[in-house]
């Protein structure tokens, strides 16, 4: 398991805000917007596997209809 995958959803997450926030600023160079937009991809797919992950979980012990 790589690091990116020990992170939380939550820290994930609180990342990801922070990082939408220094985009939204407008106060960082091209360059610098680029290597967030590539981290804030990095930590969308962190979350989403976390989210797909309880998913899996909830299916599996939801009863069937």
């Amino acid at each position: 398991m790589s690091a990116e995958k020990k992170l939380s959803y939550e820290a994930a997450r609180d990342e990801l805000a922070e990082v939408v926030e220094a985009l939204e600023s407008g106060s960082e160079t091209l360059e610098e917007s680029l290597k967030l937009w590539e981290r804030g991809e990095e930590l969308a797919k962190i979350c989403q596997e976390w989210l797909d992950g309880a998913r899996k979980k909830l299916d599996a012990v939801k009863p069937a209809k």
